[in-house]
């Protein structure tokens, strides 16, 4: 029996299909199945072509068998067959797609099975999976009988040397492929693959939704029960006193579900069901907060099932973390987490996307970046937008928890790119409302803002108790405005980026700029006292030195005597996170030290500096401007600047 060459050009894709295109040597098996269940599909297809009605899908199946001794794995299935022919075509040709052909074929017989759409389900179009088979086997045979044929055939080949094909035996119609494993090597473990544990969990990950049992013959373990037996002299059963024995035994067993969650009608899943399999799909404890399935047909046809986590995964703010949907094509896993299917700021979705209509590389494994990806990745981002809207609607305790779950997340997405996607975000986002005391959205900020407001007003701080502490705010909060409290390290950021909601500018109570409204009487008093005190406050600049850029009066304190604000593009918060960060040390804002101009204590400066030089007079001023600062400082929760200086200041005030 003389042995045929493949091609040049065969031989070295063959080659690159062995080293290059699959990154893991598991897919030969998804690769095997799928085969298999197009040969199924084919030749249920052409049974209802030739009008045999008595014909069922569940006639069909693909059985596995592993024999450790001979290290052979075996897929073999009751399909369609391959004729001579076809086995030097599709196998001899590397690349060659009988599914493809087959399905053109159909597609082209009016009235056909193809031709209705949705039956036709053939998953291999590019005709090389076949040959992932070689990653684990240094030899394959395929034996093969085409439906309506006498003959069967046999294909063999150990890689790129070259093939055999001669005649065969074979009972019934299908294909039998056996794959004589390599021997395993320092790297690399092929004997898993004849292991019943491997197989069922490789069926599980990619083969699970085949739409035929996948079966292999499996070990059993049970308990024999005691037999019956006399008693013993002692009237005591001679049986009960023996161990119980085990009993091993072989029974066929059916490795797939075959119907996905997503694709049964939506009123035959219940929650429950939907929850349980998001809990074993993606190993959470906790049942999702939201379900969320969609289908489409169109364009792109495709079944969604996401699922937003009830719980943060303790490894979703670190590097480990990845995001991504799980990518099916016609059932069978094609990636597990395909990253081009969610924006960054929707990476706490969990789930799954099953189309057939997915343009796949030829090894399955890699999507191509075409109109189709684009197209569903950009339903999916309005699905889930338009989703978390009607959560936000439906839900508040639900979405509040969710918001503190992942909120980070979403506000990242308008920091992200330059606020380019605030107008798809900034309505989900939540902040807490110095009035209404919890968190409120900023639509509902502006539905109770009064009428003269130009500017929505908020407060950075570590927590909401510190930031009602502030003077600015009090002194907002006095004038009757309210105030959006911003504990988290990136809020402040988040508006800055934003700059405006629905044309109303964010304004912090903080920044030296800040406008809060005052009537004429005040603007003037406070003209006034700062025309009458332009020596002590240059006094009180010049003391500090650089660790301010101003001291001025101010209008907004109320009943405060003192407060630290900012000017310029970096706030007192932004001080404080941009310095958390190793690569931005040493960041500082332009500080503004506020002084009340009816506080009491800017009376005590008044009066001393009025003294003049002395002990009594600039000197004593000099240590009231420290005290003031570093007290400023302490209620805007920055540190000191100079602890020691900040102790003597005390002491000396102590001993005055």
């Amino acid at each position: 029996m003389a042995k045929k060459q493949f091609k040049a050009e065969s031989r070295k894709l063959l080659d690159m299909m062995i080293n290059s295109i699959y990154t893991h040597k598991e897919i030969f098996l998804r690769e095997l199945i799928s085969n298999g269940s197009d040969a199924l599909d084919k030749l249920y297809y052409t049974t209802l072509q030739e009008g045999e009605s008595g014909v069922k899908r569940s006639d069909f199946h693909i059985d596995l068998a592993a024999d450790k001794e001979a290290r052979t794995l075996t897929i073999s299935d009751n399909g369609i067959g391959m004729s001579e022919k076809e086995l030097e075509q599709n196998l001899g040709t590397i690349a060659r797609s009988g599914s493809l052909a087959f399905k053109e074929e159909m597609e082209k017989k009016e009235g056909g099975a193809a031709g209705q759409g949705q039956d036709t389900d053939i998953i291999g179009q590019f005709g090389v999976g076949f040959y992932s088979a070689f990653m684990v086997a240094d030899q394959v045979e395929v034996t093969s009988k085409k439906y309506g044929e006498d003959t069967a055939h046999r294909w063999v080949s150990a890689g790129a040397d070259g093939y055999t094909l001669e005649e065969a035996e074979k009972d019934g119609w299908g294909t039998v492929i056996v794959l004589h494993l390599k021997q395993d090597t320092e790297g690399e473990d092929y004997s898993q693959y004849l292991e019943e544990y491997t197989l069922k969990g490789l069926v599980r990950k990619y083969s699970d939704y085949i739409h035929y049992p996948i079966q292999m013959m499996v070990t059993k373990h049970r308990t024999k029960a005691p037999e019956e037996s006399e008693q013993t002299e002692g009237g005591t059963d001679a049986a009960s006193e023996k161990a119980p024995e085990t009993e091993t035994y072989q029974e066929l067993e059916t490795l797939n579900s075959m119907e996905p969650i997503w694709k049964r009608p939506k009123d035959k899943v219940t929650d429950e069901e939907y929850h349980s399999f998001y809990k074993s799909r993606f190993n959470d404890f906790a049942d999702p907060c939201r379900v969320i399935r969609t289908s489409v047909e169109g364009v792109s046809s495709y079944t969604a099932l996401l699922f937003i986590p009830g719980q943060t995964p303790f490894d979703y703010y670190t590097q480990d973390y990845e995001k991504g949907l799980a990518l099916y094509s016609s059932g069978v896993l094609i990636m597990d987490k395909c990253k081009e299917l969610l924006p960054d700021y929707f990476n706490f979705v969990r789930g799954l996307v099953d189309s057939q209509d997915l343009s796949l590389n030829i090894s399955r494994e890699t999507l191509q970046h075409d109109r189709q990806v684009k197209l569903i990745a950009r339903n999916l981002e309005k699905k889930i937008k338009n989703e978390l809207l009607e959560f936000l609607k439906t839900d508040r305790e639900g979405y509040e928890k969710f918001f503190g779950n992942f909120g980070r997340q979403l506000k990242y997405g308008i920091y992200d790119g330059y606020g380019v996607n605030k107008d798809k975000l900034a309505d989900l986002i939540l902040f807490y409302s110095s009035a209404e005391k919890k968190l409120i959205t900023l639509d509902e900020y502006l539905a109770k803002m009064k009428t003269d407001q130009e500017k929505i007003y908020y407060a950075p701080g570590e927590t909401v108790e510190k930031i009602d502490q502030l003077p600015q705010v009090q002194a907002a909060k006095a004038k009757g405005f309210e105030v959006l409290y911003l504990t988290d390290e990136i809020d402040e950021f988040v508006v800055k980026m934003m700059q405006d909601y629905k044309e109303k500018a964010f304004c912090s109570v903080s920044e030296e700029d800040m406008s809060v409204q005052e009537t004429e009487e005040e603007k003037e008093a406070l003209k006034k006292a700062v025309d009458e005190n332009q020596d002590l406050l240059a006094f009180m600049k010049e003391t500090l030195g650089e660790k301010v850029a101003e001291v001025k009066f101010s209008g907004r304190l109320g009943d405060a005597p003192v407060t630290l604000t900012s000017k310029g593009g970096i706030s007192l918060e932004m001080e404080k996170t941009l310095n958390r960060m190793p690569v931005n040390r040493g960041i500082r804002a332009e500080r503004v030290l506020e002084l009340n101009p009816d506080s009491p204590v800017t009376g005590k400066l008044k009066e001393s500096f009025g003294r003049g030089d002395g002990a009594d007079g600039k000197e004593l001023t000099a240590l009231y401007t420290r005290l003031l600062y570093d007290q400023a400082v302490l209620i805007s929760g920055l540190s000191v600047d100079d602890p020691s200086q900040l102790s003597q200041d005390i002491d000396a005030l102590i001993i005055r």
